[in-house]
């Protein structure tokens, strides 16, 4: 099933590989989480630093039917990377990690502990 993948460039031009590296990392998510609707991705380009060099702040939401919906790479101050493609890398492990918790509590794999009476 394919879904809908979207990518915006923000104060930079678009550029052919880094989108293709971020619908290379969409697509693997549809191993941990088979029904995903849409991905969409903001890559920005942040602040013209001359001497510490520019950087790179990426944020993807994706969404499930449903309702489920799933974000990563906030805007926390330090979410910015001199390489895009790093950025584009932990913002989409840092999502992987929400979808497998996600699936794993619907699949029931999660343990559920036994609350001991209260006497």
């Amino acid at each position: 099933m394919s879904f809908v993948i979207e990518v915006s460039f923000l104060d930079m031009p678009p550029s052919k590989a880094l989108h293709e590296d971020i619908s290379r990392h969409a697509l693997q998510l549809q191993h941990f989480a088979p029904t995903l609707a849409d991905c969409r991705v903001t890559v920005r380009h942040s602040e013209m630093r001359h001497h510490q060099g520019n950087h790179f702040h990426v944020l993807a939401r994706v969404s499930l039917p449903g309702g489920g919906q799933f974000e990563a790479g906030r805007e926390t101050g330090n979410d910015t990377h001199a390489d895009a493609y790093v950025a584009v890398r932990d913002t989409f492990a840092a999502l992987r990690r929400q979808l497998q918790d996600f699936m794993r509590i619907r699949r029931g794999d999660v343990k559920h502990h036994d609350r001991p009476d209260a006497r």
